[in-house]
């Protein structure tokens, strides 16, 4: 029988299961963010543990987006069995992932950031018509990059706009909130970029329309940090005992080896493993 591959760099999730990737089973994390539903949830996990993957997996199950085709991805897998089945389908989702965007100083971070916010408005494009005619010259501003656009409250007006169109309120999802704050901290702009940057999350965050708030990132925040304005955010770090949904448990890897008829090498991964820097 062939074997299937090994995602190797895919963190998509439609992906890995549409193109029969060989995939280990953490839905049942979508069924602790349901169940907690926290206003805004941060995880904070080290680099390679699957943030991004998890992120893209709960995005396909809450979006209301291709419900119906999305709904069959989970078939047989843990959340299926759940009874927060019923909510699969059930919102608009905002999605933003700030994992690639950088700059060599603000400048070019800033055009950056609004060519980000532009693509993230793209994809809810099909609001425009229905909205009235200022609250579409806003839209406009930052969909076409405009120098008076908004973009400190761009995260803040989308998930309001997107509220008035469905009556639902939406679900947002940020991934690697932190990859820029790093960046700037390198390059030497830091404080320029986390007024702009505390501004777009904290808007949002605390006093946005949203159904709930999952954000990941590499960092733990502190009470000066960008989030210091919200009262309403719930941590978990890798040595929190809930969401345990990251990484590779133990057992989990010799699932996998003897899939792939290599179990007799878990001592020798054992030793692998250690001995290889995160990067």
């Amino acid at each position: 029988m062939k074997k299937k591959r090994l995602p190797i760099g895919v963190s998509d999730f439609k992906k890995i299961i549409e193109e029969n990737y060989y995939y280990v089973d953490k839905t049942d994390f979508i069924r602790e963010i349901l169940e907690k539903k926290s206003e805004v949830t941060l995880l904070t996990r080290p680099r390679r543990f699957g943030k991004t993957l998890n992120m893209s997996t709960l995005k396909y199950f809450l979006t209301m987006d291709n419900n119906a085709e999305n709904r069959k991805l989970f078939n047989g897998l843990n959340i299926e069995k759940s009874e927060y089945i019923s909510e699969q389908g059930a919102y608009p989702v905002i999605y933003l992932t700030m994992k690639d965007l950088s700059g060599r100083n603000f400048e070019d971070f800033f055009k950056k950031f609004k060519n980000n916010l532009k693509e993230l408005y793209v994809g809810f494009n099909y609001l425009r018509d229905s909205l009235e005619e200022w609250d579409r010259i806003e839209f406009d501003k930052i969909l076409f990059k405009k120098d008076d656009g908004d973009y400190s409250e761009a995260l803040q007006f989308l998930s309001r706009i997107v509220f008035e169109h469905h009556k639902v309120k939406p679900v947002l999802l940020i991934d690697e909130y932190d990859a820029p704050m790093i960046k700037a901290n390198e390059m030497g702009y830091y404080e320029d970029a986390k007024e702009l940057i505390g501004t777009f999350y904290g808007s949002a965050l605390k006093d946005g329309v949203t159904t709930f708030s999952v954000v990941t990132g590499i960092l733990r925040v502190a009470k000066e940090s960008i989030f210091s304005t919200l009262n309403n955010l719930k941590v978990s770090t890798i040595l929190s005992d809930d969401y345990p949904y990251f990484g590779m448990m133990e057992w989990e890897v010799e699932e996998i080896l003897k899939y792939y008829d290599l179990e007799t090498t878990l001592e020798d991964t054992k030793k692998w493993y250690k001995q290889v820097p995160i990067p």
